[in-house]
């Protein structure tokens, strides 16, 4: 896969919470399109650490990602949060579904963009790069197991209720998934049926993967964000508990990770 990345401009604002955080808007590229990502770390903290890479869900990076970045570096680590879809391109609903739409139907590209900001993320000073992992967010949950099916050299993967399924010619392959994954998932998912979990696990066993699923009682879709409102009628809805505890679930994986 070849890849192409420019770090072009960066700009960045410093806030302070019980952390001293520093953040980044960093352009760069891939197959000749303009990327906006959002870089943040403590810097408090001296020396290298670990890298985690956030993708985003379907409306693009927007602040639901730059919130749980900082979140991320506060506990420690320095954080990339990439851009799939292109500078500029931050679309609403229905729109979103038709771009996410773009790269679900092509996982090469969506690989691509991928391994582009996870480029990015090991190229920073502060980066150890023996220590990585990524997380993502529904449409952003898709693409990190993408990145766990693409062999990638990283630590881990965190999925919070992205969809399970592989695309035709790119399923896991036997012995080649360096990656642990974690899937936190919505017991309640009207969108990832149980017959997608059943597959993503019999995937998953036959590559000989190290991988975890934990279901969340009554959670249905984007139970992590709260935009989604609470009305887990419609499908998808904020729910606390299993928000909580996914994060925790997280933090608990990259100790294991990381140690």
């Amino acid at each position: 896969m070849n890849l192409k990345l420019t770090l072009l401009a960066v700009s960045s604002l410093v806030s302070v919470a019980q952390a001293t955080l520093v953040e980044k808007t960093v352009i760069y590229e891939q197959g000749g399109v303009t990327l906006e990502g959002f870089q943040v770390y403590d810097d408090a903290v001296s020396g290298k650490r670990p890298g985690v890479l956030v993708i985003h869900q379907w409306t693009g990076l927007a602040e639901n990602e730059k919130r749980r970045s900082r979140m991320l570096a506060e506990l420690g680590y320095t954080v990339f949060a990439a851009d799939v879809y292109g500078k500029g391109v931050r679309p609403q609903v229905p729109e979103a579904g038709k771009e996410a739409g773009k790269y679900k139907t092509d996982r090469g590209l969506y690989r691509a963009r991928m391994l582009a900001a996870l480029d990015v993320l090991k190229a920073d000073e502060r980066t150890d790069a023996t220590k990585l992992a990524a997380i993502g967010y529904c449409f952003g949950g898709t693409g990190v197991l993408e990145l766990a099916r693409a062999g990638t050299e990283i630590s881990g993967v965190v999925s919070f209720h992205g969809g399970l399924d592989s695309a035709p010619g790119m399923a896991a392959v036997a012995g080649k998934i360096p990656a642990k994954v974690l899937v936190l998932h919505g017991a309640a998912d009207p969108y990832v049926p149980a017959e997608q979990l059943a597959a993503f696990q019999k995937e998953m066993t036959e590559a000989k993967a190290d991988w975890q699923v934990v279901l969340y009682s009554d959670a249905v879709h984007a139970f992590t964000q709260k935009e989604a409102g609470n009305d887990p009628s419609k499908g998808a809805a904020y729910q606390q508990a299993a928000d909580e505890r996914s994060w925790g679930a997280m933090q608990q994986f990259f100790k294991e990770l990381f140690k």
